[in-house]
C-alpha cells in the first residue's frame, strides 16, 4: 500500500483555488442561515416561522435536484459553478436591501418576512445545483489516488466555514447588527465570484448524450438505490440530520430555554462544526478504512446520543460540549459517506448521484428544520429534540442488523486499488 500523504491534494493548485471559493461561499451561506434564523424569529417570536424557512429551501432543492443533477453532467463544470455563485450573490444582495431600513408597521414586516421566504426559496433552487456541481468538480481537479484525501479537504473546509460563518454570525449581529453583518456576506460570494475564475474550464465526461431527461434521472436513482452500502450510508445521514439535528431551532435553546442570546446562538451553532472539523482534519492522517461500516454506524449512534443529553440540559456549558461530541460524530459520518460517493461513482454520472445526495443529505437539514420547528411547537424545544435523538438510535440499531454489506464494508480494498 502506498505511504498515506495527507497533503496529497493540497498540491494541486486548482484544488487549493476550489477550497478557497468553497471557504467562502459556505462561510457567507453560514453566517446568512444564522442571520435570517435569528431575523425571523426575532420579527415574528413563532418557532413555526423557523419551519417555514426550512419548507421554504426544502421544497426547490429536493424536487428540483434530480433535474439539476441531468443539467450538471451534461454541461461544463466550471462555468457552471460560476453562474450558481453569481445567483447567490443576487440572493445575498437582497437580503441586505430587505433588511436596510427599520421596521415600522406590521405591513412593513409582513412584507420583508414574505420576501425573506421568497429569498431562501430560490436559495433553495441553487441549492439544487450546488451539490451535484461541487461533488462533480472535485473529481476533475485531482487524480482518482487521491480521491478520498481530495473529499476529506474539501469537507472539512465546508466544516471549518460554517464553524467560523456560525461564530462570526452570532456575535456579528450583537456587534454591528442584521443589516451590516448581509452586507459582510454579499462580500464574500463577490470575492468567492472573482476567485472561481482561477479554474480552468473542464472536460464533461458524459458520454450518453442523447439519453432522455426520464432515462438519466432513472439511471441515476436506481445506481444509487441498487447499490446497499451508498444507499445506507446516505440513509444513516439523512437520518441523522431529519430526526437527530436541532439546528433549525438553536435560536429557540439560545433565547428561551439557556437564556445565552445572540453569542449563545452563535456558540451553539459553532460546538457542533467544530468538533465535526477537528474530527475530519485527523482523518488526513489516520484514514478511515478499517472496518468503515461499523465505524459509520457508532458515529450516528454517538451522534442521536449526544442530542438527547443536548435536549436535556439547561447549562450553556454543557449543551456547547454535547454539541461538540456531536460534531465529532457527525465529522467521522460525513469523511465515510464522501469518500464511498467518490470512489464508487462513476466519472459520468456524479452529477446525477451528486443530486441524490443533495436530496438525501443536503435537503434533511431543510426537511429537518420544518420537523424541528413542528416538534419544538408541538412538544416543546427541548423534548423535540430528545425524541428525535431517540428515533435517531432505534433507526440506526435497524439498519445495522439489516443492511450487511453496509456493516461490514472495509474500504481498504477500493483506496489500494486506486493507487495501482
Amino acid at each position: 500500500m502506498a505511504k498515506n500523504d495527507p497533503y496529497a491534494a493540497l498540491r494541486i493548485k486548482e484544488f487549493n483555488i476550489f477550497l478557497l471559493v468553497r471557504f467562502a461561499l459556505v462561510f457567507g451561506w453560514s453566517m446568512q442561515f444564522i442571520v435570517i434564523e435569528w431575523q425571523v424569529y426575532s420579527m415574528t417570536n413563532s418557532k413555526l416561522s423557523l419551519a417555514v424557512i426550512g419548507l421554504c429551501e426544502f421544497l426547490p432543492a429536493f424536487f428540483i435536484a434530480p433535474f439539476a443533477g441531468h443539467i450538471v453532467d451534461r454541461k461544463e463544470k466550471r462555468n457552471l459553478f460560476t453562474l450558481c455563485i453569481a445567483l447567490f450573490s443576487l440572493i445575498s444582495f437582497g437580503l441586505f436591501w430587505l433588511t436596510f431600513d427599520k421596521i415600522e408597521s406590521s405591513w412593513e414586516m409582513n412584507s420583508i418576512l414574505y420576501g425573506i421566504y421568497g429569498l431562501v426559496f430560490f436559495g433553495g433552487v441553487l441549492r439544487a445545483f450546488f451539490g451535484p456541481t461541487i461533488f462533480s468538480l472535485i473529481a476533475l481537479l485531482v487524480p482518482k489516488k487521491i480521491y478520498p484525501n481530495a473529499a476529506t479537504w474539501s469537507s472539512s473546509t465546508w466544516k471549518g466555514a460554517n464553524v467560523f460563518g456560525a461564530l462570526c454570525g452570532g456575535f456579528l449581529i450583537a456587534w454591528i447588527g442584521v443589516n451590516s453583518t448581509l452586507g459582510i456576506i454579499f462580500l464574500l460570494v463577490m470575492l468567492a465570484f472573482v476567485l472561481v475564475f482561477q479554474i480552468d474550464k473542464k472536460p464533461i465526461l458524459n458520454k450518453d448524450s442523447n439519453e432522455t431527461v426520464k432515462e438519466s434521472l432513472k439511471a441515476g436513482l436506481s445506481f444509487v438505490f441498487n447499490d446497499k452500502v451508498i444507499l445506507g450510508a446516505l440513509t444513516l445521514d439523512m437520518i441523522a440530520v431529519l430526526f437527530g439535528g436541532a439546528v433549525a431551532i438553536f435560536a429557540v435553546f439560545a433565547k428561551d430555554v439557556l437564556d445565552a442570546g445572540p453569542k449563545g446562538f452563535g456558540l451553539l451553532n459553532a460546538a457542533l462544526s467544530s468538533g465535526s472539523i477537528i474530527t475530519m482534519l485527523a482523518t488526513t492522517y489516520i484514514p478511515i478504512t478499517r472496518n468503515t461500516g461499523k465505524k459509520l454506524l457508532i458515529s450516528i449512534f454517538g451522534f442521536g446520543f449526544c442530542m438527547i443529553i443536548f435536549g436535556a440540559s439547561k447549562l450553556i456549558w454543557l449543551s456547547v460540549l454535547m454539541l461538540f461530541f456531536a460534531g465529532v460524530f457527525d465529522g467521522i459520518s460525513m469523511v465515510v459517506r464522501q469518500t464511498i460517493l467518490q470512489l464508487k461513482t462513476p466519472d459520468h454520472m456524479r452529477g446525477r448521484v451528486g443530486a441524490v445526495n443533495s436530496m438525501f443529505v443536503g435537503s434533511s437539514n431543510e426537511l429537518g428544520a420544518v420537523e424541528s420547528g413542528i416538534a419544538a411547537r408541538i412538544f416543546g424545544a427541548p423534548l423535540a429534540v430528545m425524541l428525535g435523538g431517540t428515533a435517531t438510535l432505534i433507526i440506526v440499531f435497524i439498519i445495522g442488523i439489516k443492511n450487511k454489506p453496509l456493516r461490514e464494508l472495509d474500504l481498504r480494498e477500493d483506496i489500494e486499488g486506486q493507487h495501482n
